[in-house]
């Protein structure tokens, strides 16, 4: 259905800012994208957010519908599991998939320029760089933007405006101050900080370039991604508080002596790891959830602004992404109805938001601790197998986020019956002997898997 051209201005040119502003063109809409921070094609945005991503099939998915799949695919490095590291420096390779699926991993900047670059040339879209949302006026859709080089206020106004400003969003602040707007947001104890793991002399990786390295410890953890030119890009997730945390390492011995004692593989591979951990920001993580997510009809909240989550699923950007392509669906099969295409968005997203978001959570302690625990493994490798003999009555949870386009509730709600029956088949004498003969069908009868 074609729709009558709107005046729209989307705040923050991040990937789903981005992707929306594209979206909205094709259907032609007139677009304007307004960014606080300077252009990312000219000079590199420091805000101490992830340098890499975890890409799967939904934000593949959507990248397909714009036609950027096979550009972003030349420079995403295929994980094929998790490689786990333990105290001693023994490795353990987990894989994602049962059918050697993969995550990729896909530089954040890279991603946003190339999706800057298909607004502008062939959306259309205007972008303002260094403009900084200094006022809204939600019941107009008008926003009052700053010119942050020259100080001058211009106001904007438009037939809608959406937010996809991320995680503290100006657009969803302006909504907080209207009535019966509810809004929560939870900070884990947990703070994040990135290092580097530099190529070797010879350009090539110092660790399998095709696994997404972790080296759990209890309380935290260290993750590393690969990157195109050999080096790899590590997050250590670790508390703000306590012993051992971000407060109680105060100097270069303190740091060397505790890296020595928990990571002593990855420690020779950091040549210059006192230098970025005490210069590199800390960084802390955040879930917000809200709603509803649309203001009368005129304002409108996407990706992190309406639902930031903790990276642990690495589903952030793919579920900014799929709100993108669930609104595009709408978009084309509503024609002029604003108002019900707008509440069929929110009200579709918001269960998929609120599970993601409590997936990710779970998923922080699966990854920071169960993943070494013996028990754990053969559970994982049992719902494999499980997978294997019923492919069309089980598939696990991590495959149905990662590798499917299953709404994030329904997998959740799928992975909980799932756990009902792995609890019973665990429980089961012998079943670290037992498990490859076991006839798992009486369970999944029980639990109504079998159809």
């Amino acid at each position: 259905m074609n729709q009558t051209p709107k005046k729209i201005a989307v705040l923050g040119a991040g990937l789903v800012g981005s992707l929306l502003s594209i979206l909205l063109a094709r259907r032609g809409h007139k677009v304007s994208l307004y960014e606080k921070r300077p252009d990312l094609r000219v000079s590199k945005w420091e805000d101490g957010r992830t340098i890499n991503l975890a890409m799967s099939e939904r934000g593949w998915r959507a990248l397909r519908l714009v036609g950027l799949e096979k550009a972003a695919k030349e420079f995403a490095i295929p994980m094929r599991g998790r490689m786990m590291h333990d105290p001693a420096g023994n490795l353990t390779f987990q894989p994602y998939g049962t059918n050697g699926e993969c995550i990729y991993s896909v530089s954040r900047s890279l991603l946003n320029r190339m999706l800057m670059n298909l607004a502008e040339e062939e959306g259309g879209v205007d972008l303002h760089f260094e403009h900084k949302c200094t006022g809204v006026d939600l019941p107009n859709a008008t926003v009052q933007v700053t010119d942050l080089r020259t100080k001058a206020t211009a106001t904007v106004q438009s037939d809608f405006i959406f937010g996809s400003d991320g995680a503290f969003s100006a657009i969803r602040t302006a909504m907080m101050r209207h009535n019966r707007f509810n809004y929560e947001q939870h900070f884990v104890e947990h703070g994040y900080k990135e290092l580097t793991i530099p190529a070797r002399p010879d350009g090539t990786w110092a660790l399998d370039k095709h696994a997404l390295h972790i080296w759990p410890r209890g309380h935290f953890m260290l993750i590393a991604l690969p990157n195109p030119d050999g080096t790899f890009t590590c997050t250590l997730f670790f508390p703000f508080e306590g012993k051992p945390s971000f407060q109680s390492i105060r100097t270069q011995e303190d740091l060397l002596r505790f890296f020595g004692q928990t990571f002593p593989d990855v420690l020779p591979l950091m040549p210059g790891l006192a230098e970025e951990y005490f210069s590199n920001p800390t960084a802390s993580l955040v879930t917000v959830r809200c709603w509803p997510w649309v203001y009368q009809h005129r304002a409108v909240l996407i990706g992190d602004a309406a639902h930031a989550v903790v990276p642990f699923y690495g589903q952030g950007m793919n579920a900014g992404f799929e709100d993108c392509v669930v609104l595009d669906g709408l978009l084309a099969g509503h024609g002029d109805d604003w108002p019900a295409l707008l509440d069929a968005y929110q009200r579709s997203r918001k269960p998929d938001a609120d599970a993601i978001a409590d997936l990710a959570l779970q998923n922080f302690v699966e990854m920071r601790d169960k993943v070494a625990d013996p028990g754990f493994l053969l559970r994982k490798k049992i719902e494999a197998h499980i997978h294997r003999q019923h492919p069309d009555l089980w598939t696990p949870l991590y495959t149905m986020i990662a590798f499917t386009n299953t709404p994030y509730a329904e997998a959740q709600a799928i992975g909980r019956k799932q756990d009902a029956i792995m609890d019973r088949v665990m429980a089961v004498p012998g079943i670290e002997h037992a498990w490859q003969t076991l006839d798992y069908e009486p369970f999944l009868t029980q639990h109504h898997m079998v159809h």
